[in-house]
């Protein structure tokens, strides 16, 4: 739905299922309900996810006629893709699977070309659209330097061949379509060191040589024209998980010349830590309902001096709860927006409250996505009826937009 000049939805990675059946039939579900509540007078927009079984169906002419009938039919939009999953997101083992196949592979940079070639079809004219993708790998799949010097750069040669599709799209056919990279921990662009490095000594470099041959453009041309394509998804939660304050960050892409595609507004779970060992034992028992096979659930430690130690899962961590020193952990789990606290435990919603101020005066994207995932794995007392879950998140985002 439009809000304030901004298209705001929500991720439907948080439906189960991989088959377009099973996505139609979530959509087909849930959006009647969800208009009806928060946009019955205006378009509803739809933060579309689409796994490779799924996009290989829906590509087919009539699927995707039909599908563009039901938008049609029922008020509503899609504006943006979730790339980032491939395969199988729920009710099996997912953890660093997430990322297969990742950059490196051709089926990573096919499957994303044909959800463009979707996307195309079905984003409104004179809007842009936007897919957002993995950090290219998962950092513990390469063991040495050399060897992640060379994940970058076979993911970077794959990413400058769909960002080329893109450029061909936008000069032919006056559409603006970007694929949005999404730092998260543990990926082989986390932070915005990464971002930064990923675009100056791998992207612009590779990309523009690439451009210039192909386009015949100048290489300030060809850089512009590889960042209005590559740009990057902005989830509140993985940077929050990662301790990195949202008006730095964003400063420091606008200053590089790095767009926004999307902001992906989401929440991590947080923990100030005690002292003492009967605390600790307490915290370790809140702790354990989030401790879960299905994703990884990456900690950030912050030690008192300041320094960051990090855990690839929450299990690790747990491990070192008796011996640390730490004063706060920030745990990868996406945790319902609308709460800021879960009894002892709380979350990085601040973060999102900081980010939707930022928007006011700076409006660096207009596609806005509420995602959380984890409603199946959450403990029972945070867990709720999901219609009305989604429907309480994008409400809540609203009224603080409103603010």
């Amino acid at each position: 739905m439009k809000k304030n000049g901004f298209h705001l939805t929500y991720c439907t990675n948080i439906h189960p299922g991989e088959s377009w059946k099973d996505t139609f039939d979530n959509l087909q579900y849930h959006i009647p309900k969800i208009k009806k509540e928060l946009s019955p007078d205006q378009p509803l927009g739809i933060g579309l996810r689409l796994s490779n079984e799924a996009s290989l169906d829906l590509i087919k002419t009539d699927k995707l006629s039909e599908f563009k009938a039901w938008l049609k039919d029922n008020q509503a939009y899609t504006f943006t893709f979730n790339g980032f999953p491939y395969g199988g997101f729920h009710r099996q083992v997912v953890k660093d699977k997430v990322h297969h196949p990742d950059w490196t592979t051709e089926e990573r940079r096919d499957y994303t070309c044909r959800l463009f070639d979707i996307l195309e079809e079905l984003v409104p004219e004179g809007m842009d659209g936007g897919i957002s993708t993995s950090p290219l790998s998962y950092k513990f799949w390469h063991d040495s330097d050399e060897k992640l010097d060379e994940a970058r750069k076979v993911s970077t040669t794959h990413m400058v061949e769909v960002a080329a599709k893109l450029y061909q799209i936008k000069q032919q056919k006056g559409r603006l379509l970007h694929l949005d990279v999404e730092p998260e921990p543990d990926g082989l662009l986390e932070n915005t060191a990464d971002v930064l490095s990923f675009f100056r000594h791998w992207l612009i470099p590779l990309g523009t040589e690439v451009f210039v041959k192909q386009f015949n453009l100048t290489e300030e041309e060809a850089a512009t024209a590889l960042k209005d394509h590559v740009r990057v998804c902005y989830d509140v939660c993985h940077f929050a998980i990662v301790y990195e304050k949202p008006d730095e960050v964003l400063a420091t892409f606008e200053g590089e010349g790095i767009k926004i595609g999307k902001i992906q507004i989401s929440a991590a779970l947080k923990v100030n830590l005690p002292q003492g060992d009967e605390e600790k034992e307490a915290v370790r028992s809140l702790l354990l309902p989030f401790e879960e096979s299905t994703y990884l659930h990456q900690v950030v430690a912050r030690q008192r001096d300041g320094s960051l130690v990090a855990f690839n899962d929450l299990s690790p961590a747990l491990d070192t709860l008796s011996e640390t020193d730490a004063e706060e952990w920030r745990v990868h789990f996406h945790v319902p927006v609308f709460l800021a606290e879960y009894g002892q435990l709380s979350s990085t919603q601040e973060a999102i409250v900081e980010v939707l101020n930022i928007l006011q005066s700076s409006k660096i994207t207009n596609h806005l996505e509420v995602e959380t995932y984890t409603w199946e794995v959450l403990p029972e007392d945070v867990n709720l009826d999901l219609t009305h879950s989604i429907i309480r998140e994008l409400q809540w985002v609203t009224e603080k937009m409103d603010a």
